[in-house]
């Protein structure tokens, strides 16, 4: 699908604009609209604030209508959650930003989302107009988000529809070698006899440990730091002999190690 299009309408601060243009950089979209935004230069919050969104998104950002975003694209209302319901529907029902990533990788239409004043948001009769409705849960005790946090919010949800996935860290890539992680359990094996932990008991506590850090999917640094750990330990079991050298590529750590 074509990247959302990010409408505010009038904003009252240049620098929740620079923000927002900002977040829209961070998860791939591209195409933000103003609706009656206040003046704002090179030299104002809202170019301090966009990061490299500066270059691109906030210089491109075109000045509309709200007729115009109803027109011309299938429309999204962001809001705070309210107590409605079925009863009172102008804000009801609404998804929260999951729902709506969900959602939208179905829909054809050009999408934009509408993101409100910083003070009251949409009004009523503009949340009328709109084809569906997004709200982020929040706390009861506090449910408002500022503007610029419930854009970053919602648009980090829909980074999936619009970052592509060769552009995002591949997380899987990050987990150490079979090799690396099978070096661990012998060595895990080794420390559980340089304890004298009961033999009886031996193979099911390395099985215990396969079973935690299988689900852990350790890195490689992760593994060397915790077999660098075990040889450390069984030193001081052994109660005498040298101190192992610290350079293999087992125990080298970096000063965060710990």
């Amino acid at each position: 699908m074509t990247p959302p299009a990010v409408a505010i309408v009038e904003p009252k601060t240049p620098g929740n604009i620079g923000t927002i243009a900002r977040a829209m950089k961070n998860f791939g979209m591209h195409d933000l609209k103003l609706v009656d935004p206040p003046e704002f230069g090179r030299d104002s919050e809202a170019y301090g604030f966009a990061g490299q969104a500066r270059e691109d998104v906030l210089p491109n950002a075109d000045e509309v209508t709200f007729d115009h975003l109803v027109e011309n694209y299938h429309t999204v209302g962001l809001t705070a959650t309210t107590n409605e319901d079925a009863r009172k529907h102008r804000r009801f029902p609404f998804k929260t930003p999951d729902q709506l990533a969900d959602s939208l990788g179905d829909v054809a239409a050009d999408t934009c989302l509408i993101f409100g004043r910083e003070d009251n948001g949409l009004t009523n009769d503009e949340m009328a107009r709109v084809d569906e409705v997004c709200s982020i849960p929040a706390s009861a005790d506090y449910s408002s988000l500022n503007l610029g946090q419930a854009a970053t919010v919602t648009l980090y949800e829909l980074r999936d529809l619009t970052v592509e996935e060769t552009q995002l860290p591949d997380v899987e890539r990050e987990r150490a070698d079979e090799s690396e992680i099978e070096g661990f359990y012998d060595h895990f094996a080794e420390f559980l006899d340089a304890i004298d932990h009961p033999a009886e008991k031996r193979a099911k506590t390395v099985r215990l440990a396969r079973r935690l850090l299988g689900r852990a999917h350790p890195t490689g640094r992760e593994v060397r730091t915790l077999r660098g750990l075990l040889r450390r330990a069984m030193y001081h079991a052994e109660d005498g002999g040298d101190r192992p050298e610290a350079d293999s590529a087992e125990t080298a750590a970096t000063p965060d190690d710990g």
